[in-house]
């Protein structure tokens, strides 16, 4: 696909392409713009503009004499050249921080209302997860024995997050020992991020250096992306698109927002370390065919030092992104303003 820019005209054709297919949900025609926006060009230049960015793959054609519809390389052009920075009303701003500080120091019930009013702004459903410390620190280790060289680990960390890893040991160890050595492990390293833990380990034997080493890798793992209890809201949005209005369709778009391993991988790859910073993923980028039909607007709030969480929006390609952008920054900046607040009281 080409990756040339557009000259002006075109970048205006496509941008009202976008916009109209947002607004409508139907192919857009080159006599709808020309009749609706005043162009000043003829609906034939129109044409041959479209003709042009079909060829490109910023367009495509679903039928023969229809109009056009973006393809992901239009939504992600229109993204990052054409929309420009966004911001809610002055009004929605006030009404939306008014509604957190009348919450303040609830933290469960910012991380819902955010899930709220994101769904309400964006028109599309949102997760909120709840912020967590920015540093992952061990709390607890159980060791159960399955068979043979089979044993659980089960790994709780501050905050109440529980890992369940199956390792297999290099020979069978009986029970008793294996739950000498996760004690002796939980003595001397709660408190301890997986530097503290590794620090620790040349204090055991080989059973328990051979565990320390896979406790301090699941805390590496966990401080990549640890994303807690995650709510979501406004799924009704969704289903209510027409890209979603068969019942498979639907079931996907559910099936999606609560598939937690799913989400944890996306939201681990996609986002920076940033936070604050707002990502756009238009159709899976390519990386996760599960989410080939949606787009997702995506943000990390909180502050480092203190406590980290992510929110953002989830809905068809064909969603509002100036709208869902603005409001994905906005209460990302509230939120992270809050947990300041809280964790230094």
């Amino acid at each position: 696909m080409s990756t040339e820019s557009l000259t002006e005209r075109q970048e205006t054709v496509l941008a009202l392409v976008v916009h109209e297919y947002i607004e409508g949900a139907r192919p857009v025609g080159s006599k709808r713009l020309v009749n609706r926006y005043s162009l000043g060009i003829s609906s034939a230049t129109v044409r041959n503009d479209m003709a042009f960015m079909t060829e490109a793959g910023y367009l495509r054609q679903p039928h023969t004499s229809a109009g056009r519809v973006p393809t992901e390389q239009g939504y992600r052009y229109f993204v990052a050249r054409l929309l420009g920075d966004t911001e809610l009303p002055q009004s929605e701003k006030r009404l939306i921080s008014h509604q957190f500080h009348q919450m303040r120091g609830d933290v469960d019930e910012w991380v819902r209302l955010a899930a709220s009013v994101l769904a309400s702004q964006s028109r599309v459903a949102s997760l909120v997860t709840t912020p967590l410390p920015d540093r992952t620190v061990f709390k607890h280790l159980e060791l159960i024995g399955t068979q043979g060289r089979q044993v659980l680990m089960v790994l709780v960390l501050e905050g109440g997050d529980v890992r369940q890893q199956m390792l297999t040991l290099s020979e069978p160890i009986g029970q008793a020992q294996l739950r000498q050595t996760a004690e002796r492990l939980t003595g001397a390293c709660a408190g301890q991020d997986a530097n503290g833990v590794r620090a620790q380990s040349s204090r055991f034997g080989t059973l328990g250096k051979e565990i320390a080493a896979v406790v301090s890798e699941s805390l590496e793992r966990a401080d990549e992306f640890s994303s807690g209890e995650i709510h979501r809201d406004g799924l009704a949005n969704v289903l209510s698109q027409p890209e979603f209005s068969d019942t498979e369709s639907g079931r996907d778009a559910l099936r999606l927002l609560e598939e937690r391993s799913l989400l944890e991988e996306v939201l681990a790859k996609a986002l920076s370390p940033t936070i604050g910073g707002v990502q756009v993923v238009i159709g899976g980028e390519g990386a996760w065919e599960e989410l080939k039909d949606f787009s997702m607007v995506l943000a990390r709030y909180g502050a480092a030092g203190y406590a980290i969480g992510t929110l953002g929006v989830f809905g068809p390609k064909r969603m509002s992104y100036g709208r869902s952008i603005s409001a994905v920054r906005y209460v990302a900046g509230l939120m992270s303003n809050l947990v300041v607040e809280a964790f230094d009281a």
